[in-house]
């Protein structure tokens, strides 16, 4: 039996994606494509506690189950009848197939291992060493050695192997309409048209190096006022909000403050009606991907893993490259790009995408 009919064959499907919710939603492509590989499929996501937060927002997961996985980054340790038990939740679901998602610098052997005890006759991955049984279907890793992918491209290539395709490469997150009508209310409770233009600023980021100072979004909300005058709605973390306390805003500008209020679904919903996100922070920008809004993304490296993907968007990279007086470029950290920079890509971006929706109103 070849690979393909083998997977083609097993309609009841284990995915397993133990990071980030942001990583999950990287893998919403690959899922679309396991999904219309086998009818009637049914998928069950095996996520990391805040992973599995998205799960029910994934129009191609039909099942969530939730693992704090202790080889993870910042997995708890659990006593070893947690984990046997674990074992057992999984073989009583009887999956026919086990595909393991991972980026290019995790190994996929402990989640092949926690399928291969639970029972699950095929097993997928990709791996740079050698699985022995762990893995029915080795597939050798190229990364990061000999190429570099975005990761929706790698999840893309790793079911590709397996036999499953889709023409629609978009990232994946339906918010929920209570989440939309609540979004809308409050919106329109703070003065903006939900229907008009308006930005979302996220002022938060996973990665400290990427945190924007007060004082450069204090400047470009300035720049932003002064260019564009459109209602700016801040979003973020809890830990956010002292930052926006100290903004100092310029006379009449429309800023409204949602930092630290917002669970994923509200924030994907926030986005989902936005003319634009602009931010640093990886999660966000690629949930504003997976709702179609355009994403102008601060505080990233030229690398192929950083959003956005599929979307309108721009790229202003945090490090800058000088050279040394000796012929080579090295990289040097800044603040990041200059607001008025920043200003510039988002007027950009604005006139590019508004563009794009007259001409399909048009030809529609």
């Amino acid at each position: 039996m070849s690979m393909t009919t083998e997977w083609n064959a097993a309609a009841h499907l284990l995915c397993v994606q133990l990071g980030s919710p942001g990583d999950v939603l990287l893998c919403t492509p690959a899922l679309r494509a396991l999904r219309a590989q086998c009818p009637d499929r049914k998928v069950t996501l095996l996520a990391s506690p805040s992973g599995a937060t998205v799960g029910p927002y994934l129009p191609d997961v039909d099942a969530v189950l939730s693992y704090e996985a202790p080889w993870m980054k910042n997995g708890m340790a659990a006593p070893l009848s947690a984990h046997l038990d674990w074992i057992a939740t999984l073989a009583a679901q009887r999956f026919d197939g086990a595909v393991i998602f991972t980026d290019r610098n995790a190994s996929a052997l402990p989640a092949a291992l926690l399928c291969r005890l639970a029972d699950i006759p095929l097993r997928a991955a990709w791996c740079r060493d050698d699985p022995s049984g762990l893995l029915t279907h080795w597939i050798a890793d190229p990364e990061p050695g000999a190429m570099l992918r975005h990761p929706v491209q790698r999840q893309l290539d790793l079911v590709r192997r397996l036999g499953a395709e889709i023409a629609d490469e978009r990232l994946a997150f339906v918010p929920t309409q209570p989440d939309l009508a609540r979004m809308r209310t409050r919106l329109q409770a703070a003065g903006i048209d939900p229907a008009g233009r308006w930005l979302v600023l996220h002022l938060g980021a996973g990665a400290q190096a990427r945190r924007w100072p007060q004082h450069r979004w204090s400047e470009l909300i300035r720049a932003l006022h002064e260019r564009i005058a459109c209602p700016l709605v801040l979003a973020g973390g809890a830990r956010d909000t002292a930052l926006i306390d100290a903004l100092a805003l310029p006379p009449g500008a429309r800023v409204h403050s949602l930092a630290g209020q917002l669970g994923i679904g509200e924030l994907g919903a926030l986005l989902a009606q936005a003319s634009l996100l602009l931010g640093a922070d990886q999660g966000a920008a690629l949930l504003a991907a997976a709702v179609g809004t355009p994403v102008v993304h601060l505080g990233a490296s030229p690398d192929p893993q950083h959003p956005p993907w599929r979307v309108p968007g721009r790229v202003l990279n945090h490090a800058m490259e000088r050279p040394d007086g000796q012929g080579a470029r090295h990289h040097e950290d800044t603040d990041g790009p200059a607001p008025a920079q920043v200003a510039d890509a988002v007027s950009s971006l604005l006139k590019q995408t508004e563009s794009d929706r007259i001409r399909a109103a048009i030809r529609g």
